[in-house]
């Protein structure tokens, strides 16, 4: 069988990036789940954000191939993949405030499947976490969960290092006023 131009040998090369979105899933999925899990606050919407944030990295892979723009060291997919994860939180988290406030929906509720698992003193720094204003709690998540750097922090989050810092302080102390509230 004979190949088409633009058959075979490219596939080699086409085989590069969607490796390196693999060997991004084997290695980094579940990270990326709890990062969204602690931004939205439930398991299944957490799955759905990773998932959807890999089909699109993998349908842009496949439309544009080698051209994607997608990055190809592992570190700046694996960067590329935590700001898609937490701009999907984002707009998720938006989502549900415009439906809130238009159909007053009841907040979501630990499950008792949750309690079960959950130490009363995580809960209350889930809670706690919870009322935080989202960048303060997008900060936070990203220092204390994932250990990146201001740098990185600042780059998933599309502001200045300093800013990171500042916002990483006020949201330590509202949060321990709201981890405080709990008791």
């Amino acid at each position: 069988m004979s190949e088409r131009p633009g058959e075979g040998g490219d596939d080699v090369a086409d085989h590069g990036a969607g490796d390196g979105l693999a060997a991004l899933f084997h290695a980094h999925h579940l990270s990326l789940v709890r990062l969204a899990v602690l931004l939205v606050g439930d398991q299944g919407t957490a799955e759905d954000i990773v998932q959807d944030v890999y089909a699109r990295m993998q349908r842009r892979h496949e439309r544009r191939g080698r051209g994607s723009g997608l990055p190809k060291a592992q570190a700046e997919l694996l960067a590329y993949a935590r700001t898609a994860v937490l701009n999907s939180g984002r707009t998720l988290l938006r989502r549900r405030a415009l439906t809130h406030r238009l159909f007053q929906t009841p907040q979501p509720v630990w499950s008792a499947e949750s309690d079960a698992l959950i130490a009363d003193d995580r809960r209350r720094v889930l809670r706690a976490l919870g009322r935080l204003p989202a960048r303060q709690r997008e900060a936070i998540v990203l220092r204390y969960y994932l250990d990146l750097s201001e740098a990185e922090i600042a780059a998933a989050m599309g502001v200045r290092p300093g800013t990171v810092k500042s916002t990483i302080s006020r949201g330590l102390d509202a949060l321990r006023d709201r981890y405080e509230e709990e008791r």
